[in-house]
């Protein structure tokens, strides 16, 4: 039992300065946004003597967030190469310098009179999030037992979404949600830093990362017992040595040379697929509706930010119930499931819309669909997507897929962030549509082309993915049969 303790404790340990800090950073920028909007107009007016004009601030605030996924971005691409240098529980530690970089930007900014440092602090405090978004699933996965896989590194997503439940509480009135106390919420994120700071450098590197990357077997075995504890670890230690022959002689790969991998091509296709889907899904921008949808359906102004406190505990939820049933209902069913799901519930959400003001219990149904939309996000989208590059590739394709799905996913936070504004203008009611066909090619991709990787070990699913890969240069490759037989358990 005290072996399973060191898991769990490392697990949060990774969690509550990595993507905790993604969740809890997107959420605690909404309470504050009209004081921050009045802090640049005053600054600018004291700097100048003239005011800004309403639309020049709207500019300068949406700068403001979109510092945040730009900077994700940036941490995305320096991640690989952290990983492979620094090894993976050293990146964690040192990724908090951003955030208490970040933390004295936002501070101090009210103080120096200056707009442009709540800027820069949120490009830093988005590096920060790059960083453990790419490297935290990693960390915890090959630090799994293969049985807890999915569910520890799952762990990420249900961190993700304690962050937002947290800083949407935290952005309250009750706590820093004042206009006195804005500069003390945007710094609050160093709180978690230094959590991390302290606990985190008491639990081991990963053993596979040890035994890989660096060849360092002695280190490797008292990492793996510090896991596992006096468990026998002979099975575990010669699926790595086998994982470690597989891959001799060969050093950590660039993400342009995934691209031109054949042996990598349906692996790729996969999570290009599914890190773009879990951003173009349109599950952020339900929250960009909640408030709307929640004032249609006649609850009180002030009440809304506790209403939208329901909307994150909902994603937290189904998060934490989908880490206790991963690894055994497997990856694809909670894939499926959560975007068929939520094609479902756009369809209605949009019905919804264009009847809300002539039908008297419409925004009830909004309002529901909104939850049902964010519950079947987080039953499989949200959590399977993170966990799924690291068992569809090697350990030296790994940082590097891994960077790959990390750009894409910043870059499309950044693209619908910058374009829903603009569909809803356009389509109105029906702005759902690009995210239902979203969902539904998403839904229809996982049905047909993605294998299940629960259970497997690492170069079991590598050796059915090289079947993908190469069956289509064999005329026999089309018949299905045995191929399908073998990977059926009975």
């Amino acid at each position: 039992q005290l072996q399973n303790k060191i898991l769990i404790l490392t697990i949060c340990a990774a969690g509550i300065g990595g993507t905790f800090q993604y969740g809890y950073n997107i959420s605690i920028i909404n309470a504050p946004a009209s004081y921050i909007q009045t802090f640049m107009n005053t600054t600018w007016l004291e700097r100048t003597g003239v005011p800004l004009e309403s639309n020049v601030i709207l500019l300068l605030w949406s700068f403001t967030v979109s510092a945040y996924p730009l900077g994700g971005l940036t941490g995305a691409v320096v991640a690989g190469p952290m990983a492979i240098m620094l090894g993976r529980k050293m990146s964690l530690l040192l990724n908090n310098v951003f955030v208490i970089i970040a933390a004295a930007l936002s501070g101090f900014s009210r103080m120096a009179k200056s707009f442009e440092m709540i800027m820069l602090s949120r490009f830093f405090t988005g590096m920060n999030a790059g960083v453990s978004m790419n490297i935290q699933p990693m960390y915890l996965a090959e630090s799994a037992p293969k049985k807890l896989r999915g569910a520890v590194a799952l762990t990420s997503a249900s961190f993700t979404a304690l962050g937002l439940v947290l800083g949407q509480v935290v952005g309250l009135r009750e706590f820093l949600g004042r206009e006195e106390s804005w500069p003390f919420l945007l710094a609050s994120n160093v709180v978690p830093a230094l959590i991390q700071l302290t606990a985190l450098p008491w639990f081991p590197e990963s053993p596979r990362y040890l035994l890989i990357d660096r060849g360092d077997k002695e280190s490797c075995i008292s990492a793996l017992q510090k896991l596992r504890g006096t468990s026998d670890l002979s099975a575990e230690l010669e699926e790595m040595l086998a994982e470690q022959a597989a891959v001799k002689g060969q050093r950590a790969k660039n993400p342009w040379e995934l691209f031109q991998n054949p042996s990598l091509r349906w692996q790729l296709v996969s999570i290009v697929v599914l890190s773009s889907a879990m951003q173009l899904c349109g599950n952020d921008s339900m929250y960009f509706y909640a408030a709307y949808v929640f004032q249609e359906a006649g609850i009180p102004q002030d009440k809304i930010p506790y209403v939208v406190i329901g909307t994150g505990s909902c994603e937290l939820i189904t998060s934490v119930t989908c880490n206790m049933i991963i690894d055994y209902a497997g990856r694809r069913p909670l894939l499926l499931g959560g975007y068929i799901f939520m094609a479902g519930w756009a369809i209605v959400f949009m019905v919804a819309l264009s009847q809300q003001t002539q039908i008297s219990w419409m925004p009830y149904l909004s309002m529901a669909c909104i939850f049902a939309y964010i519950l079947s996000f987080g039953i499989g989208p949200a959590g399977v997507t993170g966990v799924l590059p690291t068992e569809v590739f090697d350990q030296m394709s790994r940082p590097a897929a891994y960077m790959i799905c990390g750009s894409l996913l910043w870059f499309n936070l950044f693209l619908v962030g910058t374009a829903f504004p603009f569909i809803v203008k356009s389509l109105a009611h029906f702005c759902y549509i690009p995210f239902l066909v979203v969902c539904v090619c998403t839904a229809l991709y996982v049905g047909l082309f993605l294998p299940e990787t629960k259970g497997k070990s690492f170069l079991e699913i590598s050796e059915e993915f090289k079947k993908r890969n190469f069956k289509t240069k064999t005329r026999a490759g089309f018949y299905k049969g045995p191929e399908e037989i073998k990977t059926t358990t009975l």
